[in-house]
């Protein structure tokens, strides 16, 4: 097995592991707090959100577009850049005290500046849970700079597994939410200080263990750190020009994501809003995690050796591959999800009802699931080449749309202004990604499109007959009427059972067509499952 492909497995284990008891997690979440009409449940999600966006700034951004390459490049050094890693650890610890510090005590202004819509308790609500929940900064910050590190360094695991944790003491902390308070408490007003402290306490408990455990790992990892305050040797001037792009270009993503999540709460209490914005995006981001994410993490690591040696073919070549191999899945996962579109919601709604007023917002970001996969791969490109500076101009105009569109969703009717939201998201996406594509072709002269852009549109041939099958085994089972709503676990036997239809549907047209790429996707499934 390659080093590729058992690190590919490893993760993608480990992420579907971690994704399904995220899963579990949430449910109970909403058993708790409710979801579609819930004030209270779209306070949580924005005060739970704020660390979280400051984890997407280091994990997306300064870490993943500026450490990874640069740890690549100082393992040549004579200690094999363990010097380099602890000063950079040092800085990164220090820059996160800091930020949590700042953060927390703005907390008031933080909930103002995403919800200021709110009605004045639900707002008094969220403030509440921020003070409880922003502390996750730290300790998000920490485990993303750590399992960073360690993938730099092409030990994968501990990174992928360290979540699990966090959705286990998550779920046991909301269900005792559920056994003293009852469930789901919607209602602000209902609210009281203890029943806000176990609820977000258990929120932010979670994510301290999280860091905990990939602390333990990196230790059984035999990686050392020291406290180094000698920052002149960690080439801070060069960091500091790549990160400082880096920076706008995430800057540019928060200011549109603010906007959406101002628009969203306008319409809180009334219809689907933040909440189920964030659970549709966590059922998008379940195959885009498992496949995405698995088989991405390693070719981004061999990206960078690749591009620091000057092998451009190598660069091409790895792109083209993990093109056609995360194609292969991601548009039979597009298929299946919107297919499986209502049932999939009923897992996250209280009734049926609800299911099908989510569902629109899960097929409108499923509209930009390919092209995100796509983008995932060309905007590691230029990260490899330590070139920040591109990937701002293409996510300045994607944002700009994400915007407008974002605005102009106020003006449909209430119950589809979340999921015009994120429709225009997906469209911004494949406008990204069509720059990104261009201004990868200029510096590269060719990236190999007509090696994998073939294989997409035959895996999309496939899909569509796939997803239409499952779809009728949706209708056949009763539509709105179904047995696949009555609650939340019917939600997931039914969704299941429309992925089953589709993918042997969707595999058989495939091998009928004798598709190579379906010999490989088989024998990294074959690793997923008999992982230990």
């Amino acid at each position: 097995m390659s080093s590729i492909g058992r690190a590919s497995t490893l993760i993608a284990a480990g992420t579907l592991v971690s994704r399904l008891t995220g899963f579990l997690r949430s449910v109970v979440l909403v058993a708790a707090v409710g979801s579609v009409g819930s004030r209270a449940a779209d306070a949580f999600t924005i005060a739970n959100q704020l660390p979280n966006n400051l984890y997407a700034i280091i994990s997306t951004g300064l870490l993943t577009a500026v450490v990874v390459p640069q740890i690549v490049q100082a393992a040549a050094h004579a200690d094999g850049g363990r010097a380099f890693i602890s000063k950079l650890f040092t800085l990164g610890t220090v820059a996160l005290v800091a930020t949590t510090a700042i953060g927390t005590i703005a907390a008031p202004l933080l909930v103002q500046l995403y919800a200021s819509q709110f009605t004045p308790d639900q707002l008094a609500l969220a403030t509440a849970f921020a003070y409880w929940c922003i502390p996750q900064l730290l300790f998000y910050g920490l485990y993303a700079l750590l399992g960073e590190i360690l993938n730099a360094r092409r030990v994968y695991g501990p990174f992928t597994w360290a979540p699990i944790a966090n959705n286990v003491i998550s779920i046991a902390g909301f269900g005792v939410f559920i056994v003293i308070f009852g469930g789901p408490v919607t209602e602000v007003a209902d609210w009281t200080p203890t029943m806000i402290a176990l609820l977000a306490g258990t929120a932010t408990l979670g994510i301290v263990v999280q860091a905990a455990v990939l602390m333990v790992f990196w230790v059984r990892a035999g990686l050392h750190l020291r406290p180094d305050f000698a920052w002149r040797g960690v080439g801070l001037r060069n960091i500091g020009r790549l990160a400082g792009w880096t920076f706008l270009m995430v800057v540019v993503g928060q200011v549109a994501g603010i906007v959406q999540s101002q628009i969203m709460s306008v319409v809180s209490g009334d219809a689907p809003a933040a909440t189920v914005a964030a659970n549709a995006w966590l059922l998008y981001m379940l195959p885009f995690s498992v496949f995405v994410l698995s088989i991405g993490t390693p070719y981004f690591t061999q990206l960078s050796e690749h591009a620091a040696a000057g092998r451009d073919e190598e660069v091409r070549a790895d792109i083209a591959r993990s093109i056609r191999l995360l194609g292969l899945f991601m548009v039979i996962s597009t298929a299946v999800l919107a297919a499986a579109a209502v049932p999939a919601s009923r897992i996250f709604t209280t009734t049926a009802d609800y299911a099908v007023d989510a569902s629109w917002v899960l097929l409108a970001f499923l509209v930009g699931l390919i092209p995100q996969t796509v983008l995932f791969i060309i905007g590691r490109v230029f990260y490899a080449y330590n070139d920040t500076r591109t990937p701002f101009f293409f996510t300045l105009v994607q944002a700009s749309i994400v915007i407008i569109t974002a605005v102009l969703a106020l003006n449909l009717p209430t119950a589809f202004v979340t999921a015009g939201i994120a429709l225009g998201q997906s469209l911004a996406v494949c406008v990204q990604l069509a720059l990104a594509t261009w201004f990868l072709r200029r510096r590269l002269s060719r990236i190999g499109i007509r090696r994998w852009m073939p294989s997409l549109a035959l895996f999309a041939a496939a899909a569509v007959p796939a997803g239409l099958v499952g779809w009728g085994v949706y209708l056949l089972s009763g539509a709105e009427t179904s047995w696949m709503l009555q609650n939340q676990f019917t939600g997931a036997l039914g969704s299941a059972l429309i992925g089953v239809v589709a993918l042997a549907v969707y595999i058989g047209i495939l091998a009928l067509l004798r598709v190579p790429e379906l010999t490989a996707a088989w024998q990294t499934i074959r690793r997923i499952i008999s992982r230990r």
